[in-house]
């Protein structure tokens, strides 16, 4: 006996003819000769087709929906956009780094401060790439402090967002880091010695002082290991903390939604107590 074949998928199943089309034997719905669809429409038709294909496995449509389509308060203007601003910078500060990472070297002094000379003399376009991670630091911590006080002046650290302004603190504090680690990587000697001086800063700090600032010397003095040190903090541990709070952050911002400015929040207050 022979068992009857498994129904196909719904992404593989013929889609049926659209009216004007026909079946391919010229009588499309009565309409005459069947036509063939244009290359824009199987385009459209691809996309659709995969954009489905990964949505039933991956189930993501409610999320982007919750997340792209949500409430937002009146009075709304260009300060909220400082945040997006601020997680474009490091956006770009991580692609312009990867670009770096490709010829710096940071196995000696020597061989850091030349790989740094050869990236900005040698490599095409190397000197525009690092003006735009050297300058889009300063933008990015300039960025981030503009967006934390817009926060605090809007009161938007209040109930029930005080771990997302926790979470902000810790992301400023890692920007800095951020700028600290990688102000050291060129090593030529205005580097140097600023790091030298941020370091013995940290190291006069109570208690966890002297610790910090020999984890970040990687020993007693500056050396060779310090080099790397910075470079796997600048690379690796800080920036994938910052990514991770970034998630955090946005969940929550997605979750809590975003505060009416103050001056709303006064009208309202007003009319309410002329009403009384």
């Amino acid at each position: 006996m022979k068992l009857p074949a498994p129904p196909l998928p719904k992404f593989l199943r013929p889609s049926p003819p659209r009216p004007g089309r026909g079946n391919g034997n010229g009588d499309g719905n009565g309409a005459g000769p069947a036509t063939k669809p244009t290359p824009k429409e199987k385009a459209v038709e691809g996309t659709a087709t995969a954009v489905g294909w990964l949505d039933e496995r991956t189930g993501l449509s409610p999320f982007l929906r919750g997340f792209l389509y949500r409430k937002v308060p009146k009075g709304t203007n260009w300060y909220y956009t400082l945040g997006s601003a601020t997680m474009f910078a490091f956006l770009s500060q991580a692609v312009t780094g990867v670009f770096l990472a490709m010829y710096y070297n940071p196995d000696t002094a020597s061989r850091a401060y030349s790989s740094a000379s050869y990236i900005t003399n040698e490599v095409f376009l190397g000197e525009f790439v690092r003006g735009m991670h050297r300058w889009g630091s300063t933008v990015m911590i300039i960025l981030i402090f503009l967006h934390m006080g817009r926060t605090f002046f809007f009161g938007a650290y209040k109930y029930p967002r005080e771990l997302n302004w926790v979470i902000g603190v810790v992301l400023i504090v890692l920007t800095l880091l951020m700028g600290l680690t990688g102000y050291l990587l060129p090593f030529d000697q205005r580097s140097y010695w600023a790091t030298v001086v941020a370091v013995n800063i940290n190291a006069s700090g109570p208690i966890v002082g002297p610790y910090l600032a020999d984890f970040l010397r990687a020993g007693a003095e500056f050396g060779p290991t310090t080099i790397t040190r910075f470079y796997a903090l600048h690379m690796l541990a800080v920036p994938g903390l910052i990514a991770a709070l970034i998630g955090a952050h946005l969940y929550l911002v997605a979750k809590l939604g975003t505060t009416a400015p103050p001056w709303l929040k006064a009208q309202k207050k007003d009319l309410m107590t002329e009403e009384l």
